[in-house]
């Protein structure tokens, strides 16, 4: 499995209203064309409205390639970074764990 935390932090309450809208959008898009993506979900941080964080599982690394080449993820990439003041990336390297697998 491959997998990555993304911590967005939206320049201010406007904007992130306007990422919480272009996040559902893209979840529409990962729903309905990405079968290897086995979790994305998107979290607020309690106490931080400006901030988000993704956590995404993939079956493999292609499947995260898959993801990347997707409309709605270059989408959601291109139009991102008027909202945001900031992103900071972990990539996760699966140690030990319990992973439920459709």
């Amino acid at each position: 499995m491959f997998g990555l935390v993304v911590r967005f932090t939206c320049k201010d309450d406007t904007t992130a209203e306007a990422f919480d809208q272009l996040i559902g959008e893209t979840i529409e898009g990962i729903k309905a064309h990405e079968p290897g993506t086995l979790v994305y979900t998107v979290h607020k941080v309690e106490g931080e409205p400006l901030l988000r964080i993704f956590y995404e599982l993939y079956r493999d690394r292609a499947a995260f390639d898959f993801h990347e080449e997707q409309e709605h993820t270059k989408r959601f990439l291109g139009a991102r970074d008027d909202l945001l003041a900031d992103v900071e990336v972990d990539w996760l390297d699966l140690q030990v764990g319990k992973v439920t697998t459709p």
